[in-house]
Formats: structure tokens, C-alpha cells, sequence
């Protein structure tokens, strides 16, 4: 059995696109059916934390050198508005420059930016990033994919309806998944806080980082490396859902808005609990907000994440190699 499984996963492999360059270290998040947590306002989707199937989630945020991958391969003259110009001229919070002209534009990352949340980016940058991915990266479409985005234009037309596709692979998390990924425990427990824990998240530099350690309420004034606080990830191991930049996920709150959770570098520590769901409008593209990816794997459990198309090619057959 182990042996076919991994066979198929090797021919998915064959077929995963050359351009693929952007790597993504995934959390397994099991559990399937587990219970929602109460009360149900700490969500603004229905069955708070509760979600039916295994999946995948980013280890970390989206950083700033990912997001320029998908910048450089999709945005030569960016008729999508994938890049706000904020990204370059902020010196503290803008980690993207560009250069050239449009429809040769290229993108570079600031130094020290690298591992930092890409920040500016819209809902629908999130999901066209997903999209890009779900789709295997290089020239793959940003339109279509996890999400149908119609009419061309960097807010789509049919932006304030737009909604996950059946059969998506890689998405944006919906608040479920992104909650569920924070907040719970595979023991069965609801947390206060994305550290594992009920007690107020220190907001702290990241060398005095204790195991309940966040960047937030402005005690770094600054982005800090996705995975700084390493001795603070959740009970799956996430890393920075609580602190650093809010993050995008797919839920659609009072008829426009878009969900964001987790709080900011600016925010009090009380942002980062459970209990505070925010929201922004979908266009806003702010110093504070980023996003993570999931991925909904279609065998839990066998190692079929090669499905994604976003890991090392050489790397993984070397791996498959080895297994069989």
C-alpha cells in the first residue's frame, strides 16, 4: 500500500511543473470533526473552529521573498495590481522594490526583507497568490484556480461574492481553518491564545521570547522574521498567528468585508486572543495585514503533499528515491 501510494506520488511529481520555485513548509492540521469552540461570537463564520476534514497550513506567513516570485513571473506590467508602491518606498515596513517600465518591470527584495510577512496586499492578492500557486506557479494563471476572479482588473467583479471552487488544492484558510490551526490542540482543547496556552501573550523582542512570546503592542516596532519567537508556536506548530500582521482569511463579514485575525506588531495582546475576529475591506492594502496559505490534501495522511506543486522537485525525488 505504502509502496502505490508512494508511486503515484512520484508520477505527481514527473507532472509538477519546472518554474515551481516558491517552497511552502506545511503543518499537517488531523483532527477531523472536531467540535466547534464556544462562545460562537470568538468567529464570524458558523461552527467556530470546527472543520470536517484533515489539512494543510502554512508553517509560516507568506514572506516577502515568496510573494516577489509571484510578483517577477506574474506582474511584468501588473494590470493586476499585485504591487503596491508602498512596498518600496516604506524603509520600515515595505520589503519589495521594483524597477523598469511597465511590461518589463522587475522586483527585488530589500535587504533583511526576505523573511519578513509581505505586507500591502490586498484580499485579492491573497488569492490570486493562492490561485498561482493551486495553479503550479511560473506563467500559471492568477484568475483562476482556487478562485474565479472575473473581469481582469485588480478588484474583480465579482469580488464581493468570490468564493473557494470545488476541487481547490491551495486556498487562503477560511476562518475555521485558520482558527482551528491556532487556537486547538490535537489533545481536544481550545486555547485563549495561539501559543498553546490561556494566559496573556508577552509582547516582547525575540531574544527574550519565553514560550508565550508574540510582536505585538509595538514592543518591536518593526516586522520580525516569520519564525522568530521559535519557542512560541501553536500546538501544531504554526508560528507568529498571534502578533507580527494581521491575516487575510476567506470569510465574508457584514456583506463586504473580508476576515482578518491573529493582531499586529501594533496591537494589544488581547488582539491576538481567540475572542477578536477583525475585518477589513477587501481592497485595503495596509502596513499591518498579510496572509498564510492551506492546502487541502486529497489523502490525509500518505504524503501527498507533492500534489501542491509548490515543494523542492530535486529534493522530493531524492526523498521518493530513498522510499522506495
Amino acid at each position: 500500500m505504502r509502496k502505490s501510494l508512494l508511486v503515484a506520488a512520484l508520477a505527481a511529481l514527473l507532472a509538477t511543473p519546472a518554474s515551481a520555485t516558491v517552497i511552502i513548509d506545511w503543518v499537517p492540521i488531523g483532527n477531523a470533526g472536531n467540535p466547534a469552540d464556544t462562545p460562537s461570537s470568538n468567529c464570524d463564520a458558523s461552527s467556530c473552529g470546527s472543520v470536517a476534514y484533515d489539512y494543510w497550513i502554512s508553517k509560516y506567513e507568506v514572506t516577502n521573498a515568496q510573494y516577489a516570485e509571484l510578483l517577477n513571473a506574474k506582474a511584468a506590467s501588473d494590470s493586476l495590481g499585485l504591487y503596491n508602491t508602498s512596498m518600496g518606498s516604506n524603509s520600515t515596513w515595505g520589503g519589495i522594490t521594483r524597477s523598469g517600465v511597465s511590461g518589463s518591470y522587475s522586483y527585488a527584495v530589500k535587504p533583511g526583507f526576505a523573511n519578513k510577512p509581505v505586507t500591502y496586499v490586498s484580499f485579492y492578492d491573497s488569492l490570486r497568490f493562492a490561485n498561482w500557486l493551486n495553479n503550479g506557479q511560473g506563467s500559471a494563471s492568477t484568475e483562476t484556480g482556487a478562485y474565479t476572479l472575473l473581469g481582469g482588473t485588480a478588484t474583480p467583479n465579482n469580488g464581493g461574492t468570490v468564493t473557494r471552487n470545488a476541487g481547490a488544492n491551495i486556498v487562503l484558510p477560511s476562518e475555521n481553518e485558520w482558527y482551528k490551526a491556532a487556537y486547538y490542540s490535537p489533545g481536544g482543547v481550545y486555547f485563549d491564545y495561539p501559543t498553546g496556552t490561556n494566559s496573556v501573550t508577552g509582547c516582547v523582542a525575540p531574544g527574550s521570547d519565553t514560550g508565550n512570546s508574540a510582536n505585538c503592542n509595538l514592543a518591536v516596532y518593526a516586522l520580525t522574521n516569520a519564525g522568530a519567537y521559535g519557542l512560541s508556536d501553536s500546538p501544531y506548530g504554526t508560528y507568529d498567528q498571534g502578533g507580527n500582521v494581521w491575516e487575510w482569511n476567506e470569510e465574508i463579514v457584514y456583506g463586504s468585508l473580508r476576515g482578518v485575525r491573529g493582531g499586529s506588531w501594533n496591537d494589544l495582546a488581547s488582539y491576538l486572543a481567540a475572542s477578536y475576529p477583525g475585518n477589513y475591506g477587501p481592497t485595503s492594502e495596509d502596513y499591518v495585514v498579510g496572509f498564510r496559505v492551506a492546502s487541502l490534501v486529497p489523502e490525509p495522511g500518505t504524503g501527498l503533499l507533492v500534489m501542491t506543486g509548490v515543494l523542492g522537485l530535486a529534493l522530493r525525488r531524492k526523498r521518493l528515491a530513498k522510499a522506495l
